[in-house]
């Protein structure tokens, strides 16, 4: 082994830090006097004082009395009438052929059928709601709702952990030392 591949095996002790040099002396690196040099100090934000002064948002806006749920589109009897042919089967899609209702967000919305105007046809409805003037003159009593079957999807199994087998432990009885 040469001199110059000697190294230390502890380094050098920091010095104890003094008042007025080092690294943590004097005001222990808070740099000030008063409020900011205590322990615990809190000085008041000021951009607090900003946001305090701005208005609450209630509820659901200022139309917060309109009503979540989507409404039905209405459609009259009269254009029943003009639209379709005698014994016609009505129902929201072809409602949506004739274009006499338009789809929200890419889906077909609720169809209320309302007593506006005369109907001499015979039509079978299915799928919709009816005013009672509409149920009235379209002499309806029961309505037929189709109804769509539920793909129930398959919820794909979960491996169980292999169970650990359970060893027992020997206790050996404390032998007692006599003296």
């Amino acid at each position: 082994m040469q001199i110059h591949q000697i190294v230390r095996i502890h380094k050098n002790k920091k010095s104890a830090p003094v008042g007025r040099g080092g690294t943590r002396g004097k005001t222990s690196g808070r740099g000030t006097k008063g409020q900011n040099a205590r322990a615990g100090h809190k000085n008041r934000p000021e951009f607090r004082d900003i946001i305090k002064k701005l208005p609450k948002l209630r509820g659901r806006g200022k139309n917060s009395n309109l009503t979540i749920q989507t409404k039905p589109a209405i459609v009259n009897v009269a254009l029943l009438e003009q639209h379709f042919e005698n014994g016609a089967l009505i129902n929201r899609e072809a409602l949506l052929a004739k274009g006499l209702i338009r789809t929200r967000g890419g889906q077909l919305p609720e169809v209320k059928i309302l007593g506006d105007g005369e109907l001499k046809k015979k039509f079978t409805f299915a799928g919709l709601h009816f005013s009672k003037s509409a149920r009235a003159k379209a002499g309806l009593k029961e309505i037929i709702i189709e109804v769509k079957p539920v793909e129930v999807k398959k919820v794909p199994e979960v491996k169980k952990a292999p169970e650990a087998k359970k060893v027992k432990k020997e206790v050996k009885p404390k032998t007692e030392v006599k003296k």
